[in-house]
């Protein structure tokens, strides 16, 4: 468990008085250990840089060669592969923020984010949890609790039913009280485990069995709740913040809809069809379900919108988002530096009135997947990674030419994220972005990207959750299999290797020797002759 320091090593900060930690609120940070990895380690290092606060990361054997420990000012080793053995200690991992000297844990996004165990050890060992208290986390993180405080602070939500874990119990309430269609949900978890669609009162029981031994495979609890079914809605979300002062304001909106397997695939800010009174009508929900919770830090509240205009509150996500570069770029608000201040105890940095949406933004989950296979995760390494640049064009990402991707951890390779001053520029921006993204060495989603922002209803606005399924099925993928192969693409590549290693020689074989005495040789041709020959 030793550390690799890149600069000399601050002095553990006090955080006692007298025998009772306490978390280092309102003091500025100075040291943050990043208990995550991947591209949310590097977006958090990059923002404490800039703040001017020391940043501590972790690595696992699979990862001695991620680009994190390099960014970071310390690096410690946690020995195995498997997140079980490493980034799901909480034992190991507050130690070692102890041991670096830490008072502040910022968690990213996935493996601890958003458990309450965690957030407690960091808070009791005197340390701020960049993020929301335990108690908000376990408040919130259930969503049958999170469904009546949304209740209790008058957000719509879905006729359901909870708190039935015998499944003839539950199906007679359902016939009564929800109907047909209905989806039976893990209380505890997300990401579409433990979630089943009931059709028929034929397949309910088996169905709802089926979720509860997934939902305690997954998640340790097999309670499980039963929601009317929202036919064709759209996924939409809200980002909100909050102090510890009170003072609670949302970021606008966010659409998830282009999904597969209920895992987010693209997301937009604004939504293409909210308008101004209803986008407000939404946010002033999520921020009263926040004040209600007691809500600090960043979160996400997620809603289903459907086509007569109705939303209704799904649940909260108690931490930063995968998608949330498309809030920051269409507010002008770095939402990861946010949460260091309110982390440590500052009031937030500007009011609603000063919230402003300006543009429109795309974000590409670039995953090494193959999406001819069903999106099957795939590993392997980038032989070639020539990412886009631009105007208009983000990429957030970990992954560097020769980098191997890990069969232990998440599939993402890289948040590929552009601007425009309308939906229709922000599109051809990813569009173009998409195109010149090379990537050889494993398959990845970037087809899958182009055929969307080429589909016609996509780019019409009105799509649902149901998108991926309906439009992107084995008679649909003509058009993908069109799309530049693997093989094409190395040959690009390997013919920009061929002209640079010809411009190289060229420039070499015509400088004079030593003596200055050589033959006159010929001019090297300029890029542009070379460019009119290539076969592309």
């Amino acid at each position: 468990m030793g550390g690799i320091s890149r600069r000399q090593p601050m002095a553990p900060p006090s955080t006692r008085r007298g025998s009772v930690k306490i978390p280092l609120v309102g003091k500025r940070l100075k040291r943050v250990l990043v208990a995550n990895r991947g591209e949310i380690a590097v977006r958090v290092i990059r923002a404490c840089q800039e703040m001017g606060i020391q940043s501590v990361a972790l690595y696992s054997d699979a990862d001695m060669n991620a680009l994190h420990i390099v960014l970071a000012d310390a690096a410690y080793h946690l020995p195995g592969n498997t997140p079980a053995e490493t980034y799901l200690r909480i034992d190991r991992i507050v130690e070692i923020a102890r041991q670096a000297g830490c008072d502040g844990v910022h968690p990213g996004y996935g493996f601890l984010a958003e458990n309450a165990d965690f957030a407690r050890a960091v808070e009791e060992a005197g340390m701020s949890f960049v993020g929301p208290p335990a108690e908000v986390i376990s408040l919130l993180g259930n969503k049958v609790v999170a469904k009546e405080l949304a209740r209790e602070a008058g957000v719509p939500t879905v006729p359901g039913i909870e708190g039935e874990t015998d499944a003839g119990k539950a199906r007679r309430r359902a016939e009564k009280e929800v109907g047909l269609p209905l989806m039976i949900k893990a209380a505890a978890g997300g990401g579409g485990r433990g979630m089943r669609i009931v059709r028929s009162w034929e397949e309910f029981e088996r169905s709802f069995e089926a979720a509860a031994r997934e939902a305690e495979a997954a998640f340790g609890s097999g309670e499980l709740f039963i929601e009317k079914l929202i036919e064709e809605p759209k996924h939409i979300e809200v980002q909100i913040l909050a102090d510890r002062h009170g003072n609670a304001v949302h970021l606008g909106e966010r659409e998830c809809s282009v999904q597969r397997r209920h895992q987010k695939l693209i997301e937009e800010a604004p939504s293409s069809v909210l308008g101004p009174r209803k986008r407000k009508e939404i946010g002033e929900a999520a921020v009263a379900l926040a004040r209600r919770a007691g809500y600090v830090n960043a979160g996400t509240v997620e809603f289903l919108y459907d086509r007569k205009g109705n939303f209704y509150f799904m649940e909260v996500n108690t931490r930063l988002q995968v998608e949330h570069p498309v809030t920051e770029l269409v507010t002008g608000i770095d939402l990861v530096k946010e949460q260091l201040r309110i982390a440590a105890g500052e009031k937030l940095s500007f009011g609603q009135k000063e919230v402003k949406i300006r543009g429109h933004a795309f974000e590409a989950r670039i995953n090494a997947e193959d999406p001819l296979r069903g999106f099957l995760p795939v590993t392997g390494r980038l032989n070639r990674f020539i990412p886009p640049a631009g105007p208009g064009v983000r990429l957030d990402t970990h992954a560097y030419e020769g980098y191997t991707i890990p069969r232990y951890y998440d599939s993402l390779v890289a948040k590929l994220i552009t601007y425009g001053r309308d939906r229709q520029e922000a599109a051809a921006v990813m569009r173009r972005a998409l195109e010149e993204f090379i990537i050889t060495g494993v398959r990845t989603t970037i087809p899958f990207h182009l055929y969307v922002f080429g589909h016609p209803v996509f780019l019409e606005g009105w799509f649902d959750t149901s998108f991926v399924e309906r439009y992107f099925s084995a008679e649909k993928l003509e058009e993908l299999k069109r799309s530049p192969s693997e093989e094409e693409t190395r040959h690009k590549v390997a013919v920009c290797v061929a002209l640079e290693m010809f411009l190289t020689q060229r420039k070499l074989i015509s400088q004079p020797d030593q003596t200055g005495e050589g033959e006159e040789k010929e001019e090297v041709p300029s890029i542009w002759q070379l460019s009119s020959r290539l076969p592309f």
